[in-house]
């Protein structure tokens, strides 16, 4: 197991938590009269040639993305980079929070951009553990509920396998994961998924006995070094956007399958992992997903 008990458990849960929000968030917005807030509302395909034809253009978008991304890495353009992060954080937060409050808070879409403005500040430009995970909650249900509309199985299946190539090859070929993720946390502090820190049974030992063998002063001077244990935001939108296609194709029952079997998938990368090494996570997601569609189908 890469990490300890208790923080694989932590992920996975807030994996879960993240998911079932999704499915609501996602469901809300495919009720009739509910409509995405900033002008987000996309034309939905009747056809499946409709649902292929967009599918190049969301490829070609989140090509444009990471080039995007790396060029502005390149330049060291931080600012450019959190003002990013800030724009999509608060639009997403908003659209989520549309979903709890319009049924009964009059000038909802205002309050929820109030609110998701300060939390996205907080959390761009303050680093809040707390805030930043508890947002991370609430940031891909929004993200989702703008993609869902625009896709149907065909095409959600298609996207899973390339993202799970790319993800392979992104972690095991080129390693530019690996750096995506050490620039957020280390030049923008920032990072675009769960974050969670922890101390190891060793160090934790190792600080038991400095405690006990040299003065105060000396143990604040001491480095301690911290292990991080991270989910990005890629492995967590894509199974809620499968289960939101899902839902609008077979129903609940259907979406719920597909978090069970994201949630197996992932569960099985955490408990099997080792230590140290980096694991590309959509590939056993995306087997997850496709054993719960599958399912699905005989079931439902």
């Amino acid at each position: 197991m890469k990490h300890n008990f208790k923080i694989t458990a932590i992920l996975l849960t807030m994996f879960l938590i993240t998911q079932l929000i999704g499915v609501y968030v996602v469901g809300y917005y495919l009720q009739e009269g509910n409509t995405l807030p900033f002008g987000l509302e996309p034309p939905t395909p009747e056809t499946n040639i409709g649902f292929i034809g967009i599918l190049p253009q969301i490829i070609v978008a989140f090509i444009f993305a990471i080039a995007i991304f790396f060029l502005l890495t390149k330049f060291k353009v931080e600012f450019i980079l959190r003002l990013w992060f800030f724009a999509v954080v608060t639009i997403a937060l908003s659209i989520t929070f549309m979903s709890f409050v319009s049924g009964f808070l009059p000038r909802a879409l205002i309050i929820s951009t109030i609110v998701a403005l300060v939390l996205a500040f907080v959390k761009i430009y303050k680093q809040s553990f707390i805030i930043h995970n508890s947002t991370e909650l609430l940031i891909y249900p929004g993200l989702a509920a703008v993609f869902v509309p625009i896709l149907n199985v065909y095409t959600i299946a298609t996207l899973l396998v390339l993202i799970s190539i790319y993800d392979m090859w992104a972690v095991w070929h080129s390693g530019i994961m690996q750096k995506m993720a050490r620039y957020q946390i280390d030049n923008l502090k920032v990072f675009s998924g769960f974050f969670v820190p922890y101390i190891s049974k060793q160090t934790k030992e190792k600080i038991k006995i400095w405690k006990n063998t040299i003065s105060k002063k000396d143990l604040e001077k001491k480095k301690i070094k911290a292990s991080v244990a991270i989910l990005g935001g890629g492995d967590v939108v894509f199974p809620i956007i499968t289960a939101g296609v899902m839902l609008k194709t077979l129903g609940l029952g259907s979406a719920l399958f597909v978090i069970i079997g994201a949630a197996l998938g992932l569960g099985y990368l955490f408990f099997f992992s080792e230590k140290k090494k980096f694991y590309p996570a959509m590939p056993f997601i995306t087997i997850g997903i496709f054993l719960g569609m599958a399912v699905s189908y005989l079931v439902f």
